[in-house]
């Protein structure tokens, strides 16, 4: 927390309210998140122009992804200035493993570049967000907690969090002992990993979050919430769909909750009348809060 806020909370009451995730102290928009992947095809035709929409529709926090030495094509310093000029602050960075696909950011290539670069830009944690289909072998599963540890390592020094996000792959069955997501929280550190929950994902693989908070409590500090039709299990706007996020909400302190970002991957709508959906039926539960 910086001085000027630390007096204001102060002077106002509110310090005993603020926390270092979501605080009860701000008004309902001041707490909207987005993983931009959300936007991305808005994002590859003007960024800045995206972002400023961004910050019209309530949202201050960011989880960025496809950082490859620069920021969607921008310089460390380019970068931070749009996010000056439109207010919004990056809290999370998807990365790659690079174990096939050795773009630079991955974990494997420049990954201590990357970390000097999301730390001069304020980011708080680092995710491995993905594994490619190809990379989904027996052997590069049992390297992966390894690997995530080194990554995680890196991260600590400079300040940030190291956490792993899933999708639905990871909870199919591995080897005798259970599934790759089992595997990861078994045979990682949980200090230097933690976990990004997809919602999404993990409701479509039939996984109820619960059992892992209570399994595995204070591990899961960053969540991507979306929702999941009926029948299809398409992507839907939060409260079109099936998931109960009021019974995963009510269970936030024991996952360890400090940030959670608003996700759609893909709509049958424009995706700004989808994020406008999710916002709405955000803004009108508590619970989100």
């Amino acid at each position: 927390m910086q001085r000027k806020d630390f007096i204001l909370l102060s002077s106002l009451g509110f310090l005993g309210l603020y926390s270092c995730g979501i605080s009860h102290s701000k008004s309902k928009t001041e707490t909207l998140g987005i993983q931009l992947y959300t936007v991305r095809d808005a994002i590859s035709a003007d960024l800045e122009k995206t972002f400023e929409r961004l910050a019209g529709l309530g949202f201050t926090k960011l989880e960025i992804y496809g950082y490859n030495g620069t920021f969607f094509g921008k310089t460390r310093n380019e970068f931070q200035a749009i996010l000056k000029n439109t207010g919004l602050k990056v809290i999370s960075s998807h990365h790659t493993t690079g174990i096939l696909h050795n773009e630079r950011g991955t974990l494997l290539n420049g990954w201590e570049q990357s970390v000097e670069d999301l730390h001069s830009i304020g980011a708080g944690y680092m995710v491995c967000s993905y594994l490619f289909p190809e990379e989904r072998t027996g052997e590069n599963y049992r390297k992966l907690p390894e690997l995530l540890d080194q990554s995680g390592e890196a991260t600590r020094k400079a300040g940030i969090q190291f956490a792993y996000h899933n999708h639905d792959f990871e909870f199919e069955k591995f080897d005798e002992s259970g599934n790759v997501y089992d595997f990861i929280l078994k045979h990682s550190s949980p200090e230097l990993i933690k976990m990004e929950l997809d919602l999404y994902w993990m409701a479509k693989a039939g996984i109820d979050p619960l059992v892992y908070f209570e399994q595995h409590p204070k591990r899961f500090p960053l969540w991507h919430v979306k929702d999941m039709k009926a029948g299809s299990k398409d992507f839907a706007e939060i409260g079109n769909g099936t998931i109960d996020f009021k019974k995963i909400f009510e269970a936030r302190e024991k996952a360890g909750l400090d940030y959670w970002f608003l996700e759609q991957d893909a709509s049958d709508k424009d995706m700004f009348e989808s994020i406008m959906i999710s916002k709405k039926y955000i803004l009108e539960h508590a619970y989100f809060r």
